[in-house]
């Protein structure tokens, strides 16, 4: 259960962006995972995270997720997808399809990448009654509710900080204050609050906030650090030089040290496995 482990650890969650990329990190070690929406726009569709995935397309990827892995996944829900109302609607499907935590931010729509430029935000009021929607729509207090704040970039630190308080005053289970400019600001924000109010921590390649590992983190107090498009990075490289030298070679054999066959790629899928229980019904 996701609130027992961040009780007692701090908790590294890969980012994922579908079924296959979470059984991978699954069976790498993680305890948990981070469905970013990000990664789902930029690996499903090739576009940027600019507010085009829809509710029903996070969802439809969180339930392939859930039903192949068994480690809490923790769910990028973008705004929330609307209003208050459109809120307890997301929490609900969500949780349903098997979400451990659900973060709505306090974005306007069309929201943006948290690491852009240019974003706009909803009023405090409007996001407090969203995360209370939020905690009323759940079943159970096991799903967590992340509040995250996008106000450090457009109203300042100390505004981000005085937004989640209110967020944390309306409900919210962790806190999530978006791209930090420094390590300085990550120990004020973690000052700001009771060592008792769970953190996440944002760590993106190339973003505003300086990239730390995860025990530094934990070191500075945080509770969650989570790397959502990392993954998606270092596929697309990948994926850039396999292309690349297929079209370059005529074939697969210069890569081949560096991909899967056919047999290894089934072992990591568990296709023997499906096999054999596929039997039993016969």
């Amino acid at each position: 259960m996701l609130k027992s482990i961040i009780k007692t650890e701090t908790l590294l969650a890969p980012g994922i962006y579908d079924a296959l990329s979470g059984l991978i990190a699954e069976q790498s070690g993680a305890r948990a995972v981070y469905l970013s929406g990000a990664s789902i726009a930029y690996t499903r569709f090739g576009r940027s995270d600019v507010g085009l995935v829809s509710v029903s397309e996070v969802h439809d990827t969180l339930a392939a997720v859930t039903d192949r892995i068994k480690i809490p996944v923790i769910v990028d829900a973008d705004t929330g997808f609307g209003n208050a109302l459109n809120v307890q609607r997301t929490i609900r499907n969500f949780e349903r399809a098997g979400a451990a935590a659900i973060q709505i931010e306090d974005q306007s729509f069309p929201k943006r990448c948290g690491h852009l430029d240019g974003k706009v935000l909803i009023k405090t009021d409007e996001m407090v009654g969203k995360v209370k929607a939020a905690v009323d729509a759940r079943k159970t207090s096991d799903t967590l509710i992340i509040a995250r704040t996008d106000a450090r970039a457009v109203e300042g630190l100390q505004e981000a900080i005085d937004r989640a308080h209110t967020y944390e005053e309306a409900g919210a289970d962790i806190l999530f204050i978006e791209a930090p400019r420094s390590v300085d600001e990550l120990k004020v924000i973690r000052k700001s609050f009771h060592l008792n109010t769970p953190l996440l921590a944002n760590m993106v390649e190339g973003g505003k906030t300086p990239v730390k590992t995860a025990d530094d983190l934990k070191s500075l107090g945080f509770n969650i650090v989570i790397f959502p498009g990392g993954a998606v990075r270092a596929a697309t490289f990948q994926l850039q030089e396999y292309y690349a030298g297929l079209l370059e070679n005529g074939s697969n054999a210069e890569f081949s040290k560096r991909m899967h066959d056919f047999d290894s790629l089934n072992a990591v899928i568990g296709t023997p496995e499906l096999l054999s229980i596929g039997k039993k019904y016969e």
